[in-house]
């Protein structure tokens, strides 16, 4: 089962995370939402698995460059708005697992409790 590591490419913290999938042999596909962007239907569906609050990153130069108005997320349809108007505000990676696990943010130690076992001999792009 492939995996899909949402993102984009120059960050540093997807630089981690795409040298702990190589290393551990999991295949991925990549989405960069900065180039590719990100529907709607795919934030809702991560909105449900994690909660908006886990998506949106309040620590970046993204959050901190937004007027105060537009920090006052009030639900979940506002958080998803900002978070396609802004890709870069969604935290990085989310990986959708395939088998309804997603995770959100690079941790080595859910990594390996969510993926081990996973390694394919498949090349990742």
């Amino acid at each position: 089962m492939k995996r899909v590591i949402y993102g984009i490419k120059n960050c540093d913290t997807m630089k981690k995370a795409f040298a702990w999938l190589d290393d551990a042999g999991v295949a991925y596909d990549f989405h960069d939402y900065k180039k590719a962007g990100i529907d709607a239907e795919t934030l809702a569906r991560w909105c449900a698995r994690s909660g908006w609050e886990s998506l949106v990153n309040k620590r970046g130069t993204t959050w901190r460059k937004l007027a105060p108005e537009q920090q006052t997320i009030a639900d979940e349809a506002g958080a998803i708005a900002l978070m396609r108007a802004q890709p870069s505000l969604i935290r990085r990676p989310v990986v959708d697992c395939g088998d309804g696990n997603l995770l959100v943010g690079f941790d080595p130690d859910a990594f390996t409790a969510a993926l081990k076992g996973t390694a394919s001999t498949e090349q990742n792009p």
